[in-house]
């Protein structure tokens, strides 16, 4: 890959004088594979120099933009990036997605009429809007792994790997920890976790808008400090770190002292560390072209197509009133549900049965503690987070972060946005029949249920595997808790839990159920079964009845490759499943 550098200054282009040799144009990075493949990751003021070279290669372009957020300084460049407005041109804008907000729109609010004479309509070129999440997606020959970040806005940062290497790109990121932000402490907890997204890399691009001395001044502003921004870089077991995003008030001087004091305290180790500057070109992994490549596995799809977390529970457990104005404040214009209680016992009588997406408890109150065994219960699936406002430190057993003090309204309401985000779960638990006391009672009744295998059963589910040539066939009965195999082919677990189970869902439906592809289904993508375990992607159930014709569970197939059944294959699956369905109730009838 071809890394090359268009703009590296943060918050404000800054051209002038003191800022010659690292530049004064916002950020802007230009990524080239060896195939030919070009992302271009942020559109801040550097943009413009860069559409202009892309034009005067002559020929359509096609290329990909990568918005980490919609600050003005990321997205400035957009209404003068000359390759959208050329005829013949093809871009694809990828950017992080709110509540219900279109990208399109966001994008579009700096070139509205008040503020810019050219709206997007004048765009010559074909472009292709596309929102993010959490989660991992291809370019051609680029995976490109994303993760929120620590910024007043809904922020990515992205992980590219192609041509055998990878790099971290993280602009704009603030320390979780207040220590680790000057150079001091452990690191833990979601800075931790920030690491561990760069582990391995080849190269990481960070954030380094200010140095400890000026912390003090500025948090809550969204930004890390050179010193986080080594400690993250070393700790990721990176070759080389970039420092970019240099603040605008940072003459070329400055920036060398504060480069030449870093590298003298870290030495000829690892990372490299240098400060980039526009026009600076980075080379890293082979030369020859890459193979097309797969989206990580265990992560779903970073491409978000529909409404995030609309009517999303929060609950705030709070005796403060001043805290409680401030997060009311703060959650006030997003589609969430705020509901507030003063105790744990008001909290539990509040939610009843439904469960909240987020739960925010103030650090210090006596309940502290107990609040996420008491709301969560046995749960162990992670739907529900638990966020501690306010105290330092690593967030306590139990919580998944915590927002220390001081913090702005603005900055708590885009962290309950990413705290909410990440929590989205594409899972849904099976749905409950209305005739459920009866059909699990004549479940029971057949006797069936912890049985030995018996033939009469394992040779319906070995001709199912052959006839569609399936590496797993199940005779699946759907208990009160759990589902139960009576016959298995092609794998030697004999039941799982009725939350994770296909047949339900299609036992609660009432019809056969068919899923082509787990992975691009919002009922299944999240669930064990499809991200661990056998990794299902393909599923298709038949129901089987009771002699009283209640639905007691599937005939199924499941492959691990994506796939779907043709008319007759649908017919010949509700053949097999009549034919077990034969060996069930024909006993029975013969005894009647």
């Amino acid at each position: 890959m071809k890394i090359r550098f268009w703009g590296t200054r943060g918050s404000l282009a800054k051209p002038g004088p003191s800022t010659v040799r690292f530049g004064g144009n916002t950020s802007c990075v230009e990524v080239i594979s060896a195939a030919g493949t070009r992302l271009v990751i942020d559109c801040g003021t550097g943009a413009h120099e860069l559409g202009q070279a892309i034009l005067r290669e002559g020929g359509d372009s096609h290329g990909h933009v990568l918005i980490s957020h919609t600050h003005w300084d990321h997205i400035q460049g957009i209404p003068f990036f000359a390759p959208l407005f050329v005829p013949g041109h093809s871009w694809d804008i990828y950017a992080p997605q709110g509540f219900g907000e279109s990208l399109k729109d966001t994008l579009a609010g700096q070139m509205e009429y008040t503020y810019f004479p050219v709206t997007p309509e004048a765009f010559g070129a074909q472009v292709r809007y596309h929102n993010l999440g959490e989660g991992s997606f291809t370019i051609d020959d680029f995976t490109i792994r994303t993760r929120y970040l620590n910024h007043p806005a809904l922020t990515l940062a992205f992980r590219v790997e192609a041509d055998g290497a990878s790099f971290a790109y993280s602009c704009d990121h603030e320390p979780h920890s207040r220590e680790l932000a000057v150079g001091e402490g452990m690191i833990h907890g979601e800075d931790l976790a920030h690491a561990e997204f760069m582990a391995g890399v080849d190269l990481v691009i960070h954030d380094a808008q200010y140095v400890a001395e000026e912390y003090q001044e500025k948090q809550g502003w969204g930004h890390s400090t050179v010193e986080y921004a080594v400690t993250i870089g070393r700790a990721a077991g990176a070759d080389q770190l970039a420092l970019t995003h240099h603040d605008p008030s940072r003459t070329d001087d400055q920036i060398d002292e504060i480069l030449a004091r870093i590298q003298a305290q870290i030495g000829a180790g690892k990372p490299r560390v240098f400060a980039a500057f526009e026009g600076l070109e980075v080379q890293i992994g082979s030369q020859e072209p890459d193979a097309p490549r797969a989206a990580a596995p265990n992560l779903e799809s970073a491409i978000r197509t529909g409404p995030e977390q609309e009517g999303a529970i929060v609950m705030l457990i709070a005796p403060d009133d001043e805290i409680a104005a401030r997060v009311e404040r703060a959650a006030a214009p997003e589609p969430v549900r705020l509901l507030r209680a003063e105790s744990l016992d008001q909290a539990a009588a509040m939610l009843g049965e439904r469960r909240p997406s987020l739960v925010l408890v103030q650090d210090g109150a006596e309940m502290q503690p107990f609040v996420p065994v008491r709301l969560a219960g046995a749960d162990e699936s992670g739907e529900t987070h638990f966020v501690l406002l306010g105290g330092t430190g690593a967030a306590d057993r139990g919580y998944a972060d915590r927002l220390e003090e001081p913090w702005s309204v603005e900055y708590a309401r885009t962290r309950i946005r990413t705290w909410l985000m990440r929590a989205e779960c594409h899972w849904a638990r099976p749905a409950v029949p209305d005739d459920e006391a009866e059909r699990i009672a004549a479940l029971r009744r057949l006797g069936l249920l912890d049985t030995p295998p018996e033939e009469r059963f394992d040779r319906h589910t070995r001709i199912a595997s052959a006839l569609f040539k399936v590496p797993i066939a199940l005779v699946s009965l759907i208990d009160e808790d759990r589902q139960w195999f009576k016959s298995c082919f092609g794998t030697d677990v004999c039941e799982s839990s009725r939350e994770t189970s296909f047949c339900a869902h299609a036992v609660a439906s009432g019809e056969m159920l068919i899923v082509p592809d787990a992975l691009h289904d919002d009922r299944f993508r999240d669930n064990p079964m499809v991200c661990d375990g056998p990794r299902i992607r393909f599923y298709a159930g038949a129901l089987i009845h009771s002699p009283e014709g209640k639905r007691i569970g599937t005939l199924c197939i499941l492959d691990i490759r994506p796939r779907n059944l043709s008319a007759e294959e649908i017919a010949l699956l509700k053949d097999v499943a009549s034919a077990v369905e034969a060996e069930i109730c024909g006993p029975r009838l013969k005894a009647a």
